[in-house]
């Protein structure tokens, strides 16, 4: 059974920096495109960063490109988003997902519960 859960949200002011992480398990990373993706309030889901387990590539959004950094560590399972330089635009609720198909940027069959982040004065 494939599960995820996020933890490392919370409450960070502008230009502060934040480090979500996920654990994962019941499937192989490498096996599976993985990424992350946030909703705010009021909009719709957003593609954050992904990895294509196709060509290797990590993808990222424009709106992150320079700030976010997502990493994995395959022997623990984990799969991490550094968040720096954060804007008040980048508050929403942070999804950790996979999918054992074409799952980048935003077509992933299983995510977890969320996390918040919140960026604010």
């Amino acid at each position: 059974q494939v599960q995820l859960m996020e933890s490392g949200g919370g409450l960070v002011q502008p230009g502060g920096s934040l480090r979500l992480s996920c654990a994962t398990r019941g499937f192989t990373l490498d096996n599976y495109d993985i990424g992350w993706f946030r909703q705010a309030p009021g909009k719709e889901s957003e593609g954050v960063s992904c990895l294509n387990r196709t060509d290797g590539r990590t993808w990222y959004a424009d709106s992150v490109k320079g700030r976010f950094t997502f990493s994995r560590d395959n022997a623990k399972n984990m799969l991490y988003l550094q968040m720096n330089a954060l804007k008040p635009e980048d508050t929403g609720v942070y999804y950790c997902a996979a999918d054992p198909g074409a799952g980048c940027p935003l077509e992933f069959d299983y995510w977890g519960q969320g996390t918040q982040v919140t960026v604010s004065l």
